[in-house]
């Protein structure tokens, strides 16, 4: 009987946190997402890697903010955790990594992330998970967390990989992009790695 299992993150408790902010190497910060970024999530559509890799809704900047503000509520009703990648406090985001798909009674949730160009090539992105991923097992008290990505796409394996997520196997025809069904590779890490 799952009753008799208490949940591995008591409802409340992420909600009961405040997002932090990370100073990454190479001078980028990790931080919540402001409405000010709004133009970095129309330019994430325009980007043909972001667009291909990660399937992102075409917005204005209208809905662009209107997004953040979901991803703000998302925090506190315990949904997901979201967070910009960019050069300062004040300055637009160049990316977003995040925690999606939370089963906080089960321990568990999956990485997310891309980065534009103006972001790319500095490390931000491995440096990204890897907070993200402390502050989900240290912090929040995950025990699983998965990262997936095309099997066509290299650079997301290497980050999966430079952040200490080992391949755990190959899910066939997981992903539909744009030019059709794409096997997946599965990473993941437990609290314990």
């Amino acid at each position: 009987m799952t009753d008799s299992i208490p949940a591995v993150v008591p409802a409340g408790r992420m909600a009961a946190l405040a997002q932090p902010t990370y100073t990454l190497p190479g001078g980028m910060l990790l931080r919540p997402w402001e409405p000010h970024d709004a133009p970095a999530l129309v330019a994430s559509y325009a980007d043909p890697d972001i667009r291909h890799w990660n399937r992102p809704d075409p917005l204005t900047g209208d809905r662009a903010v209107t997004r953040i503000a979901r991803w703000r509520e998302r925090w506190h009703t315990e949904r997901a955790a979201v967070w910009a990648v960019a050069a300062s406090e004040d300055t637009v985001a160049v990316g977003l990594i995040g925690l999606a798909d939370f089963d906080l009674r089960g321990g568990s949730a999956e990485i997310m992330y891309w980065l534009l160009p103006a972001g790319r090539g500095a490390g931000a992105t491995t440096e990204g998970v890897s907070a993200v991923t402390r502050w989900a097992f240290g912090d929040l008290g995950l025990h699983r967390l998965r990262l997936t990505h095309s099997v066509a796409n290299p650079a997301s394996c290497r980050v999966a990989l430079k952040a200490g997520y080992p391949l755990e196997g190959t899910m066939r025809g997981a992903l539909l992009h744009a030019d059709g069904w794409h096997d997946e590779h599965l990473h993941a890490r437990l609290r314990t790695d």
